[in-house]
């Protein structure tokens, strides 16, 4: 079976794999600059995998997916398939070594640094900040991975398009209550989409990844 095409509006795939010196260095910015917890480290990784065309949004969906079901940090995990996918097993450590040398190196430098000037007002008013930035960075990176998803139901039929969009809503409305696990929500999730797409007919003339032929 081919790879799967791209979605609309989605860069190329790069026809070259990366080099190891590129995906330690690219992993590395991730580690200085992803300040304010774990959405701006994933906008980050989100934003240089379709823009340089490494993955597809559809490819980058499956795989933040895939992270999101197994024990563990996301990000890590997330870092580890990324890096596997481009260049195998040296990929992987290329990685992981670039996100986590400077990240780790930082908090303990931070944390030392932080207990000395907590207390100020203009520290305890920059960390109020923080929280909407970060809520905004995650609705928006959400809403751009959603795109596709969206793009392919609706290409096929407004049942699969409903379809696609009554998984979405029931999964984040159970994610916002914090009553149940993130991964059941996603196990259920991933079987009631099973259910539906494959009860609900695609439009004649429209292909299974989408697009007309």
């Amino acid at each position: 079976m081919g790879a799967p095409s791209a979605a609309p509006g989605a860069p190329a795939r790069a026809t070259a794999p990366p080099a190891l010196r590129e995906i330690f260095a690219t992993w590395f910015g991730f580690g200085v600059q992803s300040f304010g917890g774990g959405a701006p480290t994933f906008y980050l990784i989100h934003q240089a995998c379709t823009r340089r065309g490494w993955l597809s949004e559809t490819e980058f969906s499956r795989t933040w997916a895939l992270a999101q079901i197994s024990p563990g940090i996301n990000l890590v995990k997330l870092t580890a398939l990324v890096g596997h996918k481009l260049r195998g097993w040296p990929g992987l450590l290329a990685a992981m070594l670039g996100l986590l040398l400077p990240s780790g190196s930082i908090t303990v430098l931070m944390t030392a640094g932080f207990s000395l000037i907590r207390g100020q007002p203009m520290v305890q008013a920059a960390m109020r900040g923080i929280l909407p930035a970060t809520i905004g960075l995650s609705l928006a990176t959400a809403i751009r991975m959603a795109r596709p998803l969206l793009a392919q139901g609706r290409l096929e039929g407004r049942r699969r398009l409903a379809a696609h969009l009554l998984v979405t809503v029931v999964a984040g409305t159970l994610m916002a209550t914090g009553r149940l696990s993130p991964v059941l929500i996603l196990l259920v999730a991933g079987l009631g989409a099973s259910v539906l797409l494959h009860s609900v007919p695609v439009r004649a003339g429209t292909t299974s990844e989408g697009s007309a032929p």
